[in-house]
């Protein structure tokens, strides 16, 4: 079929530098249009003269229309977007996983941007960059005030070009500079290991593009290392989403064949859609099945999913769609709630839109959106409990955000308080050495959360949380 690929969602915990969502572009293909509000365009076409004209200075118009497209589209919901030139370039940069960057993961803490990790190989991994590093400056701009799309965009630029880092690392007390040469950064979506005979465990960081390819590729080695497989760990831990038909194509790799993975349902007849695990739902075109070599045993092996707060889209796309047929056991905590579809539509040769287009339903028919996949087992982050989920940000949490349609809205009153208590307890925590403080990196022998579920594909008893319950949909603020 000719596919029309949308956009299942991206919210990150924190950004890629020169990273953005990657999505194929679908172009407008509308027989009619609603009839025009001609009041109120002629009071915008009002207010728009006396802004040229009284404005104390001149103004840009070009500008003062972009950004009045801007104001409506990002009034809709927090994932719909206007992209003017640039935005859209680097918007459509992101596919495939490759950007012109410095090739770090970033976050902000204290108004600065702080380093998650520098990407293996990457001009920041050579040029020393760590975990933790704060930079204070980009190139002669002070970082305090950019938000931290505006710092990403300023690490960005043209490949062999030079950018100027003034890095703070705590442990060392001192500040320094560090000039680094851009280049083209591909970033690994897949990861994967035999952790111990018999078990293996594969991590998604992101549905890109090369998702699938790569996550096949991985599968096949670990049954080289194993061909006795006897259960695998799908770990979808802080996965903020990406591409549906990505999606669409792991959940195929562990479903029977054609069975619905998700469906979709809006206005318009074409965002009415049923996905289904078969090629033909997710193979671009000129090429061959990427599942196509896969071990049949996959179909069968007991499997668990792994989740918990930051695991959104289309990562809640292939939890939804595994829990629904009761082909793995869930563990976690409830996910982030992103259960609308957005489509890029070009509105000229550099300029588009990204609009919400849709809702995205499990396979039994369920709306995760502002609420989520609710895990089979609930499990705490670590052996002494969820020291910090509370305080990571949910569809909930999102201004504007769609409610699903579904749910009786209740309102967490608990929240706050509780948020309140990890925000006492992370300050305390900031006070440790960083190697005391760090959660465990996700597939050492120190991830509690994965030694529950190798316990689980085992049929030994599991940790379960003592402490997390459902979470009902909150209500919306409009």
């Amino acid at each position: 079929m000719g596919q029309k690929l949308k956009i299942a969602g991206w919210i990150s915990v924190g950004a890629m530098a020169g990273v953005l969502t990657t999505v194929s572009l679908q172009t407008v293909a509308r027989g009619s249009l609603a009839p025009l509000p001609l009041e109120e365009l002629q009071q915008f076409a009002a207010v728009f003269g006396m802004v040229k004209s009284d404005y104390v200075e001149a103004v840009d118009e070009k500008k003062l229309i972009t950004d009045a497209i801007s104001g409506m589209v990002s009034s809709l919901d927090p994932h719909s977007a206007y992209f003017d030139k640039k935005s859209f370039k680097e918007f459509r940069e992101g596919t495939a996983g490759r950007f012109v960057g410095v090739g770090i993961e970033i976050t902000q803490e204290d108004g600065l941007v702080k380093v998650v990790s520098p990407i293996e190989g990457s001009p920041a991994f050579r040029a020393g960059l760590k975990t933790n590093d704060l930079i204070t400056k980009i190139d002669d701009t002070a970082v305090k005030g950019l938000t931290l799309n505006e710092a990403v965009k300023r690490m960005r630029g043209e490949p062999n070009t030079k950018v100027q880092l003034t890095i703070f690392r705590k442990e060392e007390s001192r500040t320094f500079p560090v000039t680094i040469v851009r280049e083209e950064i591909k970033t690994q979506s897949v990861k994967g290991k035999l952790i111990e005979p018999g078990y293996g465990w594969v991590r998604l960081s992101q549905f890109q593009e090369r998702t699938v390819e790569d996550f096949a590729r991985k599968v096949e080695e670990i049954y080289k290392q194993d061909p006795n497989l006897k259960g695998l760990v799908l770990d979808l831990r802080n996965d903020p989403g990406g591409l549906l038909d990505a999606a669409v194509a792991i959940s195929a790799a562990f479903l029977p064949d054609n069975v619905t993975v998700v469906s979709t349902n809006g206005q318009l007849e074409s965002s009415k859609s049923v996905y289904k695990a078969a090629p033909e739902y997710y193979r671009r075109p000129g090429t061959t099945d990427p599942l196509r070599k896969l071990p049949a045993s996959l179909k069968s092996i007991p499997l668990v999913v792994l989740v918990n707060e930051g695991s959104a889209s289309a990562s809640e796309i292939v939890a939804g769609a595994l829990q629904d047929h009761k082909r793995a056991t869930v563990m976690g905590s409830q996910t982030f709630g992103k259960g609308s579809v957005q489509t890029v539509r070009p509105l000229g040769p550099d300029t588009g839109l990204k609009i919400t287009t849709a809702r995205y339903y499990t396979p039994n028919g369920k709306s995760i959106q502002a609420r989520g996949i609710v895990p089979d087992v609930m499990l705490d982050e670590t052996a002494e409990g969820n020291l910090f989920s509370v305080l990571r940000t949910r569809e909930a949490d999102l201004e504007k955000h769609l409610s699903s349609g579904q749910n009786v809205e209740q309102k967490d009153e608990a929240r706050e308080k509780a948020r309140e208590a990890a925000m006492k307890k992370l300050e305390e925590e900031a006070k440790k050495p960083p190697t005391e403080r760090k959660l465990p990196e996700f597939g050492s022998d120190k991830d509690f959360q994965l030694q529950q579920a190798l316990n689980q594909l085992k049929g030994q008893p599991v940790t379960v949380s003592k402490t997390q319950t459902e979470r009902k949909e909150e209500p919306k603020d409009n």
